[in-house]
Formats: C-alpha cells, sequence, structure tokens
C-alpha cells in the first residue's frame, strides 16, 4: 500500500486495528501507548513520535518499508523524427 501522509498511515492502522477486533485500548495495551495518543494518530496528528508510530505498527503485524521512488516515466520515450528516418529508408 502506498503511504502519502500521515492521514493516509493513520487511515491503515485504524482499519488493521479493526480488522484485528481491537479497540484502542487493547492496541495502546500492545504498544505500550496512551489510549489518548492512539487515538491522536488514528484521527491524522502531524506530530507523532516516529519511534512509538513504529511500536504501534509492530503490535499490528505491520511493518513500514520504505523505496526510492522510480523518478522514470512509465512510457518510454521515442524519438519520433529518428523512427521515420528509419522506416524511409
Amino acid at each position: 500500500m502506498k503511504i502519502n501522509s500521515i492521514r493516509d498511515l493513520a487511515a491503515t492502522v485504524r482499519g488493521r486495528r479493526r480488522d484485528l477486533g481491537l479497540s484502542q485500548a487493547d492496541l495502546a495495551s500492545r504498544a505500550q501507548v496512551s489510549r489518548e495518543w492512539v487515538n491522536g494518530f488514528e484521527t491524522g496528528k502531524a506530530t507523532v513520535e516516529l519511534g512509538l508510530v513504529i511500536r504501534v505498527l509492530d503490535a499490528l503485524d505491520l511493518s513500514l518499508d520504505l523505496v526510492v521512488r522510480d523518478t522514470a516515466p512509465d512510457a518510454m520515450s521515442v524519438d519520433l523524427d529518428n523512427l521515420l528516418e528509419e522506416h524511409r529508408d
């Protein structure tokens, strides 16, 4: 899943927690954070501490993977003038 914002990450965590049938208090206990912290995180609080986020992800059996974005365009670049020239011969 592509995560582009803290809100995306929060929604993913909230969905996983619900899929597992956990309350915010259950998750807080597993991750050793407060229920209030879980609530703030799930509502997209932008100032959450990364270390705590990782503990919550771990408690939900989720991981955070970083990848280098592919900056190349999906389509191949073709020089139409050269292509036409090749076919004229």
